[in-house]
């Protein structure tokens, strides 16, 4: 049982790892071609690419050929533990960046941000001058586009990804550049929305405090990686998109071909043995005929039938 869910496990990483560097190579190029909104639903194919391998994919008179632990060397169990552990230890780094971004945010150093997953609630930055009334509604619309997407879902999701795969570094580095397009998508939503605001929205992005400290169970406004709000306020600047349903289509498209290619990539598992039951009769009473009975299921042999010599 240990060394079936840790073949799983492997599966899963493979598939995703795979479909994140696809989603890495496309992110900057679907943005430039449909915008960050469209780009941003990229993310959805690691997902359902380490879901698909959890349907099994079964071929009759297949070989199973699939992935061990043991080609690793080690006991499964001992693996089994040291996964548990560095899960552990990953869950209790996250919760701790938590808490210390609400001990920032608090504090007032941690600007507008969305925390919480099953009841968000904003914070908005202290109304110290700062900002005026358009740039705080501005703000709060931003953080409300959050709200009304489900995007502290989505960033639930990722830092539970983080966890369950701690040792992969594509996850890790997937969960960044996740965050980062999740507010390329939620500054074009605004802007749609407030089309005559794009330079206000602009600056106030330029007044906005970052928060160095990541915040795994909401969303906020990172400042790591090339400066956020360069790239923001250049995106601003760029012609908007279009609304069409091309882009939409080809991002579920392919979305949908990484998931099938990564169930159809599992090493198929042969059909489970066909139960025959033998029963001997014997006929006539002196004992001399003896007939041997076996009963197979009816449609069974037609796919385990001998071969023709």
């Amino acid at each position: 049982m240990t060394s079936e869910i840790l073949n799983i496990l492997i599966r899963a990483n493979l598939a995703g790892g795979a479909a994140i560097l696809v989603v890495l190579a496309l992110r900057i190029p679907a943005r430039r071609a449909f915008g960050p909104e469209v780009a941003y639903r990229l993310w959805m194919a690691p997902v359902l690419a380490a879901a698909a391998t959890l349907i099994p994919r079964i071929a009759p008179g297949a070989v199973h050929n699939s992935l061990s632990v043991a080609a690793f060397g080690a006991s499964p169990t001992w693996i089994a533990v040291a996964w548990v552990l560095g899960l552990l230890a990953a869950g209790a780094l996250l919760w701790r960046a938590q808490a210390r971004f609400i001990a920032e945010a608090r504090a007032g150093r941690a600007g507008p941000s969305v925390v919480g997953v099953i009841a968000p609630r904003i914070l908005m930055p202290p109304d110290d001058g700062r900002y005026t009334a358009e740039e705080r509604e501005l703000v709060r619309a931003h953080e409300r586009e959050h709200v009304a997407r489900r995007d502290p879902r989505a960033g639930a999701l990722a830092a539970a990804f983080q966890c369950l795969a701690w040792f992969n570094p594509l996850v890790h580095v997937a969960a960044h550049f996740m965050r980062l397009d999740q507010e390329f998508a939620c500054d074009a939503a605004v802007t749609r929305r407030y089309p005559r605001s794009r330079a206000l929205y602009a600056k106030t992005l330029l007044k906005t405090q970052l928060a160095a400290t990541p915040l795994p169970f909401g969303c906020y406004w990172p400042a790591r990686g090339q400066h956020p709000l360069e790239v923001r306020v250049r995106l601003l600047k760029g012609p908007r998109q279009h609304s069409g349903l091309t882009g939409p289509i080809l991002i579920a498209s392919g979305v949908l071909c990484a998931a099938v290619a990564a169930w159809a990539a599992q090493p198929p598992i042969p059909p489970a043995p066909v139960p025959v039951s033998i029963v001997y009769r014997e006929l006539g009473r002196s004992g001399h005929m003896t007939v041997l009975l076996v009963s197979v299921p009816r449609g069974a042999w037609n796919h385990h039938a001998a071969p023709k010599a």
